[in-house]
């Protein structure tokens, strides 16, 4: 058992992929106890996001299946499911029925179009969702297609993160009300609160979502990536003019690079100048030049390596859990902190409990 900040708290996952898994893994790593049901002879798919899982393999036409289900429910706290709206109705698991079988029931619902809309029922993935929010439109390189950002900023960033969010939102406010509630997460509505700082600034050649333009869209040549002369490649983000001014003394760049910094008639000039100072030291080089500096300087470590750098080693952002580099708990807890747990296909012994015990 886990001491984190939402252990005791009682979830009941079903199986599904995209960022219904990661929301069970964000609950399951602060503590929460989650119990997922899954078909018969399912196998896991990703250790590390299906991690800290009560697993149950029932089916949910059956009747033992739909008996044992609703037992879950009428003990849990939250329930997660990432259907198409209309499938939990179809299974008789609906919210109307759920709620009225336990009133304090948190029912969260993952979709990527939403409960209702006219695609609502249409299949789509990241890249679909977050295309009509106008995320996807400032993301590449200018004159080309958008890049798909991984599913990053939609799945994650404007779903699980959201509906997590949301889950724990409705656990507080139930506490007042002592009733639950449904929350319908919908990555097309997370993405678009995502994007509230660009839909609220004054657009301007500096500030403009337009692709591969303005100060954070990949046109400055003081916030962009720079290839090295290993072939590896480094981040610089010095935006503020002290800043700025310390990555070109420390650089040892060009002195006119000093002249109108936020000028972006300057940006492509001043881009070429630093990308040939860039390409005359090894990515190693530069670290030892700059990391750690107020230059606004990162290497950019591939994925596989991240764990080895020292900062993430030294803040233990991967943790070694049964032979596997597992991602640490997130956010950090001084009193209560989350824990990495295994797996095990004990659900059905944890819904027992949750019968005998509450």
């Amino acid at each position: 058992m886990s001491n984190g900040p939402l252990a005791g708290l009682k979830v009941v996952e079903f199986q599904g992929i995209g960022p219904g898994p990661h929301v069970a893994m964000l609950l399951a790593d602060l503590g929460a106890e989650v119990v997922r049901i899954e078909r018969p002879g399912h196998q896991p798919m990703n250790a590390v996001v299906e991690r800290a899982r009560n697993r149950a393999a029932v089916d949910l036409k059956s009747e033992d299946g739909q008996a044992f289900v609703k037992k879950a429910l009428t003990h849990a706290d939250v329930l997660v499911e990432g259907f198409r709206p209309g499938v939990m109705e179809r299974l008789g698991l609906g919210p109307d029925e759920m709620l009225s079988l336990n009133p304090r029931l948190v029912y969260a619902r993952m979709t990527g179009w939403g409960q209702e809309g006219p695609l609502a029922q249409a299949a789509g993935h990241d890249l679909n969702y977050i295309a009509i929010t106008g995320a996807l439109d400032s993301i590449g390189a200018k004159g080309q297609l958008p890049i798909p950002p991984q599913n990053l900023v939609g799945d994650f960033g404007g779903g699980s993160m959201y509906c997590a969010f949301g889950i724990l939102a409705a656990v507080y406010e139930r506490e007042k009300s002592g009733k639950g509630q449904v929350v319908d997460a919908a990555i097309v509505d997370g993405v678009t609160s995502l994007m509230s700082f660009f839909y609220g600034q004054p657009h301007s050649a500096l500030r403009t979502t337009e692709r591969g333009a303005g100060l954070l869209g990949g046109a400055a040549h003081f916030y962009r990536c720079y290839e090295c002369a290993d072939g590896r490649e480094i981040s610089v983000g010095a935006i503020e003019p002290q800043f700025y001014a310390e990555l070109l003394a420390r650089a040892d760049a060009p002195k006119e690079l000093a002249e109108r910094q936020l000028d972006p008639k300057n940006w492509d000039d001043y881009a070429e100048k630093l990308a040939a100072l860039f390409r005359t030291k090894t990515q190693a080089q530069w670290v030892a030049l700059l990391e750690g500096t107020d230059a606004c300087f990162a290497p950019v470590v591939p994925l596989d390596e991240a764990k080895d750098h020292p900062h993430m080693k030294a803040r233990g952002a991967f943790v070694e859990h049964g032979g596997l580099s597992h991602t640490a708990p997130a956010p950090r807890f001084g009193r209560t902190p989350g824990t990495i747990r295994d797996s095990a296909e004990d659900g059905e012994e944890v819904v027992a409990r949750w019968t005998t015990r509450g």
